[in-house]
């Protein structure tokens, strides 16, 4: 870790007057994307793009390296878990450097996003906004008739300081951020499509500063800061690449049509340069490429993903800072997904304790230890972590409480009574508890509260292995499946709740829908127990009750993508891609859609070997 001292000495060393920049050149296709329009006077500064000043000011206290030196110490600080110090430390300077503007920032985002406190949100906000405000100072000037003629010509060259260049690129992150949280902020129609128009600007500038890339390849005398330049570009656009290729095939049309693309391996590619770097976004590829191959992947995807690469990226930083709590938490993660859920539980009690200063990072290790205990089917530990969340965390409490329900009701009635909690009372809070995203449901609370309805009756029904159900919804079949013990439980716990719904003297209207239900669940545990034949006869059980079906319409096709993946890993192609187009077309309207339609186009995309999109920057 670095000495507050030390910060106050290399601060004193900084000089306070501007140093002369070379300029290079660069092609200008695209920049009035991030000029034109006009709207309205008196909304925010920053929503009006307005141009830059003629040159930087003078009073600005601190060149361009010299900012790059600190943030440095800043991110270092930040890994070694001492939060409050690097925001100290780039506090002074966030009004007049816009690296100190954008890190300073981007921390308050950060624990705006995970602390989902509308307090936090509204500073992270008023923060962005003024970092959007001290990036803009800092942005070349286009004049009207450039402007102007950037319609008529892509060909049009300019010269772009060193310092211009890095203002685009840092406005370019603050954009986004803010657009993050504008979708956050609340369900405010005007403010969605604010954040849709601050993306697309952000997206825009990216290129930009893509063909600067591209233009000065050739050119032999580069600034020092350069590779810090280039190290966010490749950051910009391998993340918008890689998200976007994510969307299934209908969005990516639309989006495309606005001047979006969306290419996997261009956006693998630029990060993975981007994270061999040494420049002071390389730590931010890497972690961008984490949270692809450890969440992505599985929440979005069909669960293939790259776990050494994962592991080669994170270990020169366990390395070096051996006790942060960010890459204690990955290595947990790690291991959660190779089926080692003993050590990474280890793993994330030590990240837990390394640090009291940011209780979210917490919340993200309770979220992931319940989660190991489920799957090891002890219960009652897993209760205990979903009761923390369900005090503490204020994220989604309707999941929480769901959950904590979900884990209670798969316990026998005599340890539930020692818990002294009420599931019916519990389950009847989710409806309440559910809230709304850039003015949407948030699908999984949906799906929730939608469950939790059959105890909103005088007479409650009690769901079936609710628990696994949403481990389902989770992708953690596959997590679980990793182990052959656990998953012969799993196996065992679904054979009982099948028994006791076959025993049932007087079934109710939903005893259809639990049939079909256990049926998924059975199918996937023999799947992932090698017994395929098996697994068939259970997913086809569930298709051939698609008529008997009155609520849960959202297992059949998620059933034919599970077929789907059957078939694909007996090698049989068509049959495979045949029962996923059948999920994907003849279906529609039904929970977790939008979900399902994500693992599909994963599926497909891997099954027809072609890139996500056609369209590459």
């Amino acid at each position: 870790g670095l000495l507050t001292s030390e910060h106050r000495k290399a601060a004193s060393r900084f000089p306070r007057a501007r140093v002369a920049v070379p300029r290079i050149e660069l092609l200008a296709e695209g920049r009035k994307m991030a000029r034109v329009g006009n709207p309205d006077q008196n909304d925010m500064e920053e929503d009006q793009f307005e141009d830059a000043l003629e040159s930087i000011p003078v009073a600005s206290k601190m060149d361009l390296a010299s900012a790059l030196e600190e943030c440095t110490m800043a991110l270092n600080l930040f890994l070694n878990n001492r939060f409050s110090e690097a925001l100290n430390l780039l506090r002074p300077w966030s009004k007049d450097s816009i690296y100190h503007a954008l890190g300073y920032s981007t921390i308050l985002v950060m624990q705006a996003t995970m602390t989902f406190e509308q307090q936090d949100i509204q500073m992270g906000i008023i923060t962005m906004k003024e970092a959007l405000q001290t990036c803009q100072r800092f942005r070349r000037r286009l004049s009207m008739v450039e402007s102007l003629s950037s319609f008529v010509s892509k060909q049009m060259g300019e010269q772009f300081s060193e310092e211009e260049m890095h203002a685009e690129i840092c406005y370019a992150e603050c954009l986004l951020q803010k657009a993050a949280l504008t979708f956050v902020q609340d369900e405010n129609l005007i403010n969605f499509i604010k954040g849709g128009l601050k993306i697309r600007t952000s997206y825009q500038i990216y290129k930009d500063c893509h063909q600067i890339l591209k233009g000065s390849l050739d050119n032999k005398e580069k600034p020092k800061t350069y590779y810090q330049f280039e190290g966010g570009v490749k950051l910009g656009i391998g993340a918008f690449n890689l998200m976007l290729s994510l969307l299934p095939a209908r969005i990516l049309r639309l989006l495309e049509f606005i001047g979006f693309s969306g290419n996997r391996e261009l956006g693998l590619f630029q990060l993975r340069e981007g994270a061999a770097g040494t420049s002071l976004r390389a730590i931010l590829c890497v972690l961008t490429l984490l949270l692809y191959h450890t969440y992505v992947c599985f929440i979005l995807g069909t669960g293939e993903s790259n776990l050494n690469e994962a592991e080669v990226l994170l270990q020169p930083y366990l390395k070096k800072f051996p006790n942060g709590s960010i890459i204690l938490f990955y290595a947990a993660r790690i291991d959660i997904l190779k089926g080692n859920f003993e050590k990474a539980q280890a793993i994330f009690q030590k990240c837990i304790a390394v640090q009291q200063e940011w209780k979210q990072i917490h919340h993200l290790c309770y979220w992931e230890l319940m989660w190991s205990h489920i799957y090891q089917q002890d219960w009652l530990q897993a209760y205990h972590y979903a009761d923390i969340l369900c005090k503490e965390s204020k994220w989604s409490k309707a999941i929480y409480v769901f959950q904590k329900a979900a884990i209670l009701s798969m316990l026998p009635d005599d340890v539930l009574q020692t818990t002294g909690e009420d599931i019916v009372a519990l389950f009847r809070q989710v409806e309440g508890l559910k809230q709304r995203i850039a003015g949407k449901s948030i699908p999984t609370e949906k799906f929730a509260v939608r469950k939790s309805r059959r105890y909103s009756r005088a007479n409650p029904v009690k769901l079936v292995l609710p628990a696994l159900e949403m481990m389902y919804i989770w992708n953690g079949f596959i997590i679980a499946g990793k182990r052959q013990d656990l998953t012969e439980m799993l196996l065992t716990t679904v054979e009982k709740g099948e028994a006791a719904l076959q025993n049932e003297k007087n079934p109710s209207e939903y005893y259809e829908d639990d049939q079909c239900l256990v049926q998924l669940l059975k199918g996937l545990c023999l799947k992932h127990l090698g017994r395929l034949m098996l697994a068939e006869l259970c997913f086809n059980q569930v298709i051939e009750s698609e008529k008997r079906l009155k609520y849960d319409h959202y297992l059949v096709p998620f059933t034919y993508y599970e077929m789907g993946l059957l078939y694909k890993d007996q090698g049989d192609r068509d049959k495979a891609i045949r029962h996923m187009e059948t999920a994907k077309n003849n279906y529609k309207d039904y929970s977790m859609e939008s979900r399902l339609h994500f693992r599909i186009h994963a599926a497909l995309d891997i099954l027809k070997g072609s890139s996500p999109s056609r369209t590459t920057l």
